[in-house]
Order: structure tokens, then C-alpha cells, then sequence
């Protein structure tokens, strides 16, 4: 039995984390914190009221001595910048951390420090994180002690791009993704933008080619592909409370030498082990509705002559985030991968 704690557990991410691992038959939930904004440590299901009868943990704020005496793993399910200050002083300690947020994610510090404002805090503990994509860095898990969990935008697009990467399919220049995501993608903070009535009936693009997902996500696919690969990204927030949908144009590299095989087979073996992703047959495209509330990432693909499109949709809280993370954890401990998530 693993005993866990979650940091940030009444953000959107924590409050998805508690209900998956409360159905894990191989944890337990031991430690729950949070920043306190009722003045006094409560019941966590005072908080969340949907856990009333199936978890009734005190909810107070971050003590670390807490966390080293009861936990063997820890999430930080906490905002961008924030996790670096605490995954030192968990891991000295012996615990195994797996990490939410962008801080482990990046390995060159002055593009975080460019896309997030703030100097990197720990760079020795950067230099071994394994960047917790499981379908690209399973075996770098099992052994991790540090898990950078992926951001949402970039899960679904490393994942709808890996194959064109790492087969040499795609030009390293033409890539553009069009992502669309529900509001929980922004947290849950009081920010005009992100009030219901403002949301409501409208659709716009936001961070045009400015967002911080996209060195993530380019990054992860010039490793893929042994060069540099450039995209154009442009997230918009749809009025929905989750689900990311992206739309990916890509044109085809001049040098490609596949044989006759179609896209869509190369990509049926390239994602064959893998029990998260599901590949659509010929003319069939992905909808939020297909993975909403749950861990899978669901992939269409159109090809043309001199161009690919892809379509692909995951729930930015679950295999986004939180389902992710559990994921990771699974395989850390030797569980199987997907206990907990079906």
C-alpha cells in the first residue's frame, strides 16, 4: 500500500486526483493540504462537499513534517513556480514527487525563465525529472524518483505529432496547432477572463503563439526527431468547463521515403501498447464527448497528397493532468497502468 499526500488538493487538478486514487485499490490518501481560506484547517470534504462519506482527512496548510511521517509519495498539484520551493526538500527526504505544474518540465532554465518570469530555483533537481509522458518515456518512469507531469496542450499535442517526428514525416518548419480547451485548463482562480459570464457565449484566441506550452511541446518533439522542430500554436477557450481539441496542419517533409503504408496504420503500431491511445479508422474524427471524463487520447487523421491533418482530444484535467499523474504513479510502483483509470 502506497501512502500518499496531495498538495493543492482543492484546485481542479487536486479535487481530480482525490477522486481517482480514492478508487485505487493500492493507495492511500494520508495527507491533504492546501492554502487555507476559511481561517482554520477543515475537513477536506467541507471543502469539496462530493467527498463527504469517502474521505474526511483535515485539510490544513502545507507542513512538511506531516507529509515526510505519513507519505511515500507526493503530488504538487500547485500553481507554476511554486513546486521547485518544495520538491528539494521532499526528495532529500526520501519521497518520491510527482509534479503538476511547469517546473520540471523545461530543461533549458532561461526558456523558463523566459515564458515564466521567475529565476529556476533548482536545477539540480531539473537535471534528472523524466518528463512523465508515458508512451514516450515509460521505462525513464519505473525508475523515476521525480516526475515532471506534462501540461495539458502539450499531452495531446506530442501526442496527435509523435509519430510524423520520430519517423522523419513531417517538415520541421510547417507545423501549426490550432488547440481549443475548456476553461478548468486556466485553474481555479478569480481572473475576469475566466468568470462564467464572461466565458459564456463567446470563443476567442488567447497567448497567440506566446503560450508557455509551446517550448513544452517543442521540446519534447525535436528529441523525437533528432532536430529542430518549430510550430505555430494558438490556444482558444471554448465555454466549456473541460476538454482540450486540437486541430494540427502539418506538411509532409520532402525527404519522406515511407513505403505504402497509410498514416493511419503507421500510427495504429506506433500507439499499438498503448492502453490511452486510440486511433480512428479512415474518415472517423474525435470529439470532446469521446474522452471527457476520462484518460484516453482519441486521434483522426486526414492525409493528402503534400499534407497531414490531425484531430485530438483529450480531458485537460485527466490524461491532461491528474488521470497523467496517476498514470505515472502506476508505473512507478509496478502497478498496472491503468488501475484506477478505467
Amino acid at each position: 500500500m502506497v501512502n500518499v499526500g496531495i498538495v493543492g488538493a482543492t484546485g481542479y487538478a487536486g479535487e481530480e486526483l482525490i477522486d481517482i486514487l480514492l478508487r485505487h485499490p493500492q493507495v492511500r490518501i494520508t495527507n491533504v493540504s492546501a492554502t487555507a481560506k476559511r481561517g482554520k484547517p477543515v475537513k477536506i470534504s467541507d471543502i469539496l462537499p462530493r467527498f463527504k462519506g469517502r474521505i474526511d482527512l483535515i485539510c490544513a496548510e502545507f507542513d512538511f513534517a506531516e507529509i515526510i511521517k505519513n507519505c511515500d509519495l507526493v503530488f504538487l498539484a500547485l500553481p507554476h513556480t511554486v513546486s521547485m520551493a518544495i520538491a528539494p526538500k521532499l526528495l532529500k527526504a526520501g519521497k518520491k514527487v510527482i509534479d503538476l505544474s511547469a517546473d520540471y518540465r523545461l530543461k533549458n532554465t532561461k526558456i523558463y525563465e523566459k515564458f515564466y518570469n521567475i529565476r529556476h530555483k533548482d536545477k539540480i533537481n531539473l537535471g534528472f525529472a523524466v518528463y512523465g509522458l508515458p508512451e514516450i518515456y515509460r521505462l525513464k518512469i519505473k525508475n523515476a524518483k521525480l516526475i515532471a507531469n506534462p501540461g495539458c496542450y502539450s499531452t495531446v499535442s506530442i501526442l496527435a505529432l509523435a509519430p510524423l517526428a520520430a519517423f522523419d514525416l513531417v517538415d520541421a518548419g510547417e507545423v501549426i496547432i490550432d488547440a481549443k480547451s475548456g476553461v478548468t485548463g486556466a485553474g481555479k482562480k478569480l481572473v475576469d477572463g475566466l468568470l462564467f459570464p464572461e466565458v459564456n457565449e463567446d470563443f476567442k484566441a488567447y497567448k497567440v503563439n506566446t503560450h508557455q506550452h509551446t517550448p513544452e511541446i517543442e521540446q519534447e518533439l525535436t528529441k523525437l526527431a533528432g532536430k529542430k522542430i518549430k510550430i505555430t500554436f494558438v490556444p482558444h477557450l471554448l465555454p466549456l468547463n473541460r476538454g482540450i481539441l486540437v486541430t494540427i496542419y502539418a506538411k509532409k517533409a520532402q525527404s519522406e521515403k515511407r513505403k505504402a503504408q497509410s498514416l493511419i496504420s503507421l500510427y495504429q503500431k506506433f500507439y499499438k501498447k498503448e492502453p490511452f491511445v486510440r486511433i480512428r479508422d479512415e474518415g472517423d474524427f474525435p470529439g470532446l464527448k469521446d474522452v471527457v471524463k476520462t484518460n484516453f487520447c482519441d486521434i483522426g487523421i486526414k492525409e493528402n497528397k503534400d499534407s497531414i491533418i490531425i484531430i485530438a482530444v483529450i480531458d485537460n484535467l485527466l490524461k491532461g493532468a491528474s488521470g497523467q499523474a496517476v498514470q505515472n504513479m502506476n508505473i512507478m510502483y509496478k502497478f498496472p497502468e491503468y488501475t484506477a483509470l478505467l
